[in-house]
């Protein structure tokens, strides 16, 4: 196999890795259950923080963190953008914990259509008709458990929003993926220390207290949030950014299949009916990128010859 061919085959493992990891993190969250949504979130904060941390003086990457920090703009953005991943974490863990988990799936179903419209209205770029079907497709699929159901899908609605916005925000900022990690974990890490010292409440709250298993789990939050990172991190230095986004699917797709079969929240009729009609918005849109990627090889081989 050439060194490219290698490189690929490593992209499609570490893209398998980011995204099944990222689908099954609610088993972790489910295993903490006892916990506070918002201790939950304080302890995947700061752990992150300490982990990322030790990675990037091990990396000797800290010269990459100073200028950043030099300039206030990007620091203003990049604060903005980590209050609103710090919120979708949050409702992230909520739902999982109070049997919302299929509104996550769906949320995150969505959220790869939302970045579509996002880049048409923000940034200039171009719709396919395919693009605009599927996009229309999605907010059918929406209006309809409104309308005929009366359910609002609101978690789902906020967490893709919340989530399409973060990736919106960053997308224009000149921050590597593990710099504004810790970056953001460190926006965050005072606020979630002094809630956990001065207002956490719980029977957990307390990690003296604690069975060392518990405080292990809690500790492990940092592991689930910078591993799946890493391994998409080191996917799209390997493979394209396009191809990586055939991926996304299976993350929703494990949480649905873990909502259903493992957890058994009711797949009412609204949910359903949401559920097919985004399934066939993804497929138009995933028909699409195909074509597309298909038209681009074959311009780019027939530049040669021209």
């Amino acid at each position: 196999m050439t060194d490219d061919a290698v490189r690929a085959k490593q992209g499609v493992l570490f893209a398998l890795a980011a995204y099944t990891f990222w689908g099954i993190a609610p088993i972790y969250f489910k295993l903490v259950k006892q916990v506070p949504a918002f201790e939950i979130l304080a302890h995947r904060i700061i752990w992150a923080f300490v982990l990322v941390l030790i990675l990037i003086i091990a990396m000797r990457r800290m010269d990459r963190i100073l200028p950043i920090v030099r300039s206030p703009k990007l620091i203003i953005r990049l604060t903005i953008a980590t209050f609103l991943l710090g919120g979708n974490w949050f409702l992230f863990i909520w739902a999982i914990n109070t049997d919302h988990l299929l509104d996550a799936s769906l949320g995150y179903y969505i959220n790869p259509l939302l970045n579509v419209a996002i880049g048409m209205a923000f940034f200039g770029e171009k719709m396919r008709r395919l693009q605009l079907v599927a996009i229309a497709l999605a907010v059918t699929g929406v209006a309809i458990q409104v309308i005929t159901f009366g359910a609002v899908p609101w978690v789902a609605l906020a967490l893709a929003s919340s989530f399409a916005t973060y990736g919106a925000i960053r997308k224009r900022l000149p921050v590597d993926s593990i710099s504004g990690l810790w970056l953001e974990t460190a926006i965050l890490t005072p606020i979630m220390l002094s809630y956990l010292v001065f207002f956490a409440d719980s029977s957990a709250s307390d990690l003296t207290a604690n069975a060392w298993q518990l405080n292990a789990l809690l500790v492990a939050a940092g592991l689930v949030t910078t591993i799946p990172l890493l391994c998409f991190t080191a996917a799209a230095q390997r493979i394209r950014y396009s191809t990586l986004g055939f991926f996304q699917y299976i993350a929703p797709s494990l949480m649905f299949l873990l909502a259903v079969l493992a957890y058994g929240e009711p797949l009412e009729e609204s949910k359903l009916i949401t559920f097919v009609i985004i399934w066939s918005a993804l497929a138009l849109y995933t028909i699409d990128s195909v074509i597309q990627r298909q038209r681009n090889r074959r311009t780019i081989v027939q530049e040669p010859l021209s």
